[in-house]
């Protein structure tokens, strides 16, 4: 049949080792039998024991019938030959492993009374074997022709997942001229089934024989089970610079199916096997021996929301190691020396990174509402002041990260696209940069230059953490647990002290109010710490070649990360009463300045302060104390994260001019007087030159400042409006 691979892994019933010249590892076999084999596997199943003497894969196999998990460790500590079959020929032993399994599940279960009333054997069911192993994954880049038909072990991310399904393990087939029928297994996988192209039935005399191909397929008499075929990406951390990712298709079948939703992170291992594309044949002409690689799973592990081994990964020594520093009293200021050590000052951006790269706690309520723990930080400021190198630092340091920029991104490629297969034309899910960080942080550079539409579509994963499709016939949910840090200018470039805060931060109330902290960072002129900028700076490029010979920077940014890990996985840090009353109190005075300041200022304040801002005070005191493995958040975590949000978010709410700020009544009548001089000046809808009007106003008397501080609060009131080349023109009297 064309479009089915011949030459792919399969499994029959012929012989499983050739009659000499083989291969040295098939050689190495030796006089090995598949009887043996079946043997050593048998036993294995049914006699190995732990240190405690508990027989974990015969009690695993009675408590679940349906897969057996198996530790390829374990398989070696019981022989060491085992192992080495499975990796070199894993098509062959792997069904005789699940034949042996079967075989001890049957001999185990007690005998069950038939139709008749006699006592009779159990059914002899199927059991798949999953396998797990403790050694490196290898890079999917080294891939290669060497390892095809071996056992290979990988790490990436699921972006796909195809529907379930139904493959054939044995296709009933019926001759079309003497009915005679035949059963013929089908390869695992991709792969199909040979059909013979002749019947074996003998003619009678005076009897039609059998024509070639004269065998009709019976699906409903067929052996099915479930298939799905995934594709994997690799780890965004593992792509070389420059490199697009590469990806690679998973077949999964059996009880493997429907456990994996796209954005996963996995280790998995399986058999590297080849298959002919449907489409290759006619794309590629005469390519008969091109084949498109793909794996056949048999073992998956699905990591951790912080990372790929969970636990396990840390050493007792490490462990020890990181309480120790916990139970320092300056752990917490030691932790912010080592948030890029190389940007000068910005000491509460610092601060306030870290409680985003350690992050709250994650809640679930009672009636099922799912409340955010990870933190969103906005860095809003001047050109050069080391935002992008914050973003940067990040992406390197958190244990996942994705690095994003605001022009080059659009919703789609943010949360999740609806793509058509080429070859089935059906669509699946691809993730996008808030899926694929699931457990981690998106960096979003140059967060300003996004399009609206574009900025709308991540509101929904910043604050309920899921991304919704609705698209092409698919209806889904997935999953996007990720903090935000995002750099942006205002709208003209640099910060206008002499602008509000409403024409500084031009962005929505919808977007700001989901940013824990947002911090104004300026470009302050001042002498003496633009000589302690300019001193680092330069011993920074000087000493820059010395740092990267010994790896002293690059140890301390892994165990950084690594120290972040454990914390993230260890510990869930929970408010104390004391705290929450402290917090209830501040978070009143705060609203009630807030709405103080709209009275006196008669308008909206540009960055709201609403229950969001109380959470993520919480999640700050959380943050906190999860950085000295303290389960508890106390009133002093409390008080630094509200002294955090104050210098952040508070200050930028209340940066910028106020026409009501700092006034003096004898002032507040001279620019009234100033008000009253520019409508005489200029008739509704004139225009004239804001330098020559100030000019003219300036021999007449009044002030300089006076006059555009009065023009200023017009522009706010919408009485003056500015066009080109700074021109003035009054819209209402």
């Amino acid at each position: 049949m064309s479009g089915w691979d011949e030459g792919a892994v399969f499994y029959s019933d012929q012989a499983q080792f050739p009659r000499g010249g083989g291969d040295s590892d098939q050689s190495s076999a030796g006089a090995a039998t598949r009887h043996s084999v079946l043997l050593k596997f048998k036993e294995f199943i049914r006699n190995f024991a732990t240190d405690k003497n508990v027989f974990t894969y015969r009690e695993s196999l009675l408590h679940n019938p349906k897969f057996l998990l198996v530790d390829m460790e374990d398989l070696n500590s019981f022989d060491s030959d085992l192992p080495d079959k499975l990796r070199f020929a894993p098509a062959d032993y792997l069904p005789l492993f699940e034949t042996a399994a079967a075989e001890v599940l049957t001999s185990l279960r007690s005998r069950v009374a038939g139709e008749t009333g006699e006592m009779e054997e159990p059914i002899r069911g199927e059991v798949q074997i999953q396998l797990t192993s403790k050694e490196d994954s290898i890079s999917m880049r080294s891939l290669g022709a060497q390892y095809i038909s071996k056992l290979v072990k990988i790490a990436g991310i699921t972006i796909a997942a195809s529907r379930t399904k139904a493959k054939a393990t044995h296709v009933t087939l019926v001759c079309k001229n003497c009915k005679s029928v035949r059963t013929v297994p089908c390869r695992p996988g991709l792969g199909g089934a040979i059909i013979p192209r002749s019947c074996d039935h003998v003619p009678q005399p005076g009897e039609e024989p059998c024509p070639i191909d004269p065998f009709m397929v019976v699906p409903d008499k067929g052996k099915y089970v479930d298939q799905q075929t995934l594709k994997l990406q690799e780890n965004p951390e593992d792509v070389p610079t420059g490199e697009l990712p590469r990806n690679i298709l998973l077949s999964v079948d059996r009880y493997l199916v429907q456990t994996i939703v796209p954005g996963s992170r996995l280790t998995i291992m399986g058999i590297y096997s080849i298959y002919q594309a449907a489409n290759s044949s006619t794309s590629q002409k005469g390519a008969v021996a091109i084949r498109q690689p793909y794996i056949r799973v048999v073992g998956i592990e699905e990591t951790n929301d912080t990372h790929s081994r969970g636990l396990s990964a840390f050493t007792p020594e490490e462990i020890e190691e990181f309480k120790k520093f916990a139970s320092e009293g300056d752990c917490y200021k030691n932790i912010c020396s080592k948030i890029a050590p190389s940007i000068y000052g910005h000491d509460d951006v610092k601060k306030a990174i870290a409680c985003l790269l350690f992050g709250g706690s994650r809640k679930w309520l009672p009636d099922g509402v799912r409340l955010r723990g990870d933190i969103n930080v906005l860095l809003l400021g001047d050109p050069s002041t080391a935002k992008s190198q914050f973003l940067k630092f990040v992406e390197k340091t958190a244990p996942v990260a994705i690095y994003t920029s605001g022009k080059g991104s659009s919703a789609a490629g943010l949360t999740a696209s609806v793509i058509r297969d080429n070859s089935s034309r059906e669509f699946y899910l691809e993730g996008g940069a808030m899926v694929l960080a699931d457990g981690g942080v998106v960096c979003i550079d140059e967060f300003d230059k996004m399009r609206s539409e574009d900025r709308v579509a991540i509101h929904e994963a910043m604050e309920q953490q899921t991304i919704s499709i609705a698209k092409a016939g698919i209806t889904t949910v997935l999953n996007s647990r990720t903090s935000v840090l995002a750099a942006a200018n205002p709208p003209s470039g640099r910060y206008d002290d002499l602008k509000t805060a409403q024409d500084n931060i031009d962005l929505q109330t919808t977007i700001l109010s989901r940013f824990d902290l947002i911090f104004i960072v300026k470009d302050i002129r001042m002498y003496s710490q633009d000589k302690l900028i300019a001193s680092h700076i330069i011993k920074v490029h000087t000493t820059a070649g010395l740092a990267s010979s010994d790896g002293r920077v690059s140890k301390e940014e892994n165990w950084l990360k690594r120290y972040i890990q454990y914390c993230r996985t260890e510990c869930h840090p929970q408010l104390s009463d004391s705290g929450a009353t402290l917090l209830k109190n501040n978070y009143v005075q705060i609203r009630q300045e807030m709405r103080q300041q709209a009275n006196e200022s008669g308008e909206s304040p540009a960055i709201p302060i609403t229950v969001r801002q109380l959470e993520a005070i919480i999640r700050l005191s959380e943050a906190l104390a999860k950085m000295r493995l303290s389960h508890v958040a106390t009133d002093e975590n409390v008080l630094e994260a509200i002294r955090l949000f104050k210098t952040a978010t508070m200050d930028a709410a209340r940066s910028g001019i106020n026409q009501h700020m700092n006034l003096t009544p004898e002032m507040a009548n001279e620019i009234k007087q100033a008000e009253t001089q520019i409508k005489r000046r200029m008739g509704i809808g004139n225009h004239i030159s804001e330098r020559r009007l100030i000019d003219d106003l300036t021999r007449m008397g009044l002030n300089e400042s006076i006059v555009r501080r009065a023009l200023l609060i017009m522009h706010q009131r919408d009485e003056v409006e500015y066009k080109r080349e700074r021109r003035v023109i009054v819209r209402k009297a």
